[in-house]
């Protein structure tokens, strides 16, 4: 079942009838109706099944018969995304220095260049430009390799970078099995520097339990947390402690994802301590750890652990933080489409659809290319009580 088939018919008569600023009962007199009828089956409790009928309803409406029932309808977003991994998929499946291949024609940029580049695409990527960020990945990744066939020590840093922010976009886009393969590679780039080891496993973790690999996942991130964790906490950096922080938080995620509410409980306080030393509004190594962001992790955590009214109070309680705002927008807008998930399972689609608006705001990207966030998009959608500003956003991505 694609995107398409996940509303009904009825509320894409709905969505088109006022798109087309008509009234039910205008509606009704140009199918030869009764107002009651179009109200019906806009709710769902009249069924459309003659194909004659439908036709009639399309040809009212200005519209294809195949948009009616959300067939063959692909978003430009969608195609357009599809082609950017493609891109993606093309420079990760290069092997032109390992193999030996001459790169004479090509410009080997300065490494302070490259620097201010990567710097500038995960800047996007923390504001959650993900179009942006899928346009420069594949120049950055074959930049950043010229470099290090040059000079490996120079490079090395921007190579793990490069990967772990590909990887961290391809999990974003629901390309998991090839987000592994940038992870692996930053893992293998990272090797015999433990700080750089440690920072590729955060998205080794994502990765992970992406692909419910939960058990690999916690593995992964315990070993490298406890290998750089400070010998006396008292006394460890920041940057060492967000690091290790962290990975605990990918942790306890990875322990929820499994059930074991005792070692995720364990992780996350583990976590928070060492949060409340660093503070919030800080983004070592790409981490964006603190208090805040320990906090929405146990909200992710109970969702993930079955509690959805837990999930929400820490939601709520959270978010009205002035912290809150400090923490970039890709991590606020992922944290609210986990928010509409809890919602919905506490049954509340309202807000449920409030917060999804509230994402969409924030980060149109996050909801537009981000597949899980469709899921929850149409799951919300289809509750009878979705209110309408849901149904419009639905109709109008294509999760129709």
């Amino acid at each position: 079942m694609n995107s398409g088939d996940l509303l009904p018919v009825g509320r894409r008569v709905a969505y088109w009838r006022g798109r087309r600023k008509l009234s039910q009962q205008v509606f009704a007199d140009r199918l030869g109706k009764s107002k009651s009828w179009v109200d019906k089956v806009e709710r769902g409790v009249r069924s459309l099944d003659k194909v004659s009928t439908l036709r009639d309803i399309a040809a009212a409406l200005r519209i294809d018969t195949a948009v009616l029932l959300g067939r063959d309808v692909q978003p430009a977003v969608v195609a357009e995304r599809a082609e950017g991994v493609e891109r993606i998929r093309e420079a990760l499946s290069t092997y032109e220095i390992a193999l030996g291949r001459p790169v004479a024609r090509r410009v080997v940029l300065p490494v302070d260049r490259l620097a201010r580049d990567v710097e500038h695409a995960w800047v996007m990527f923390q504001h959650a430009r993900y179009p942006q960020v899928i346009a420069v990945v594949p120049g950055l990744l074959a930049g950043v390799q010229r470099v290090v066939a040059d000079d490996s020590g120079w490079g090395r840093p921007l190579l793990v970078g490069v990967y772990r922010l590909t990887a961290s976009l391809l999990v974003k886009l629901g390309e998991v099995e090839l987000g592994w393969l940038a992870a692996d590679r930053a893992m293998a780039a990272a090797t015999g520097d433990p700080v750089l080891v440690a920072a590729a496993v955060v998205q080794l973790g994502q990765v992970f339990r992406a692909s419910g690999r939960a058990r690999a996942a916690l593995s992964a991130t315990l070993a490298a947390a406890y290998r750089i964790a400070p010998p006396d906490p008292d006394g460890g950096t920041p940057g060492a402690l967000s690091l290790c922080g962290t990975l605990l938080v990918q942790a306890a995620l990875a322990a929820a994802r499994r059930g074991d509410d005792h070692a995720t409980a364990e992780l996350l306080d583990e976590a928070a301590g060492m949060a409340a030393r660093v503070g919030d509004g800080h983004d070592h190594h790409r981490t964006a750890f603190g208090p805040t962001a320990v906090d929405l992790a146990r909200a992710a955590a109970a969702l993930d652990l079955g509690d959805a009214s837990e999930a929400v109070a820490w939601h709520e309680k959270t978010t009205k933080r002035d912290a809150w705002r400090w923490l970039p927008v890709e991590h606020r807008a992922a944290h609210l489409v986990d928010a509409a998930r809890a919602y919905v399972q506490a049954g509340d689609p309202v807000s449920a659809g409030r917060v999804l608006v509230d994402a969409d705001r924030m980060a149109p990207a996050e909801v537009r290319h981000r597949p899980a966030a469709r899921e929850v998009l149409a799951q919300v959608a289809r509750d009878p009580h979705a209110p309408a500003t849901i149904i419009q956003l639905a109709a109008a991505l294509g999760v129709t």
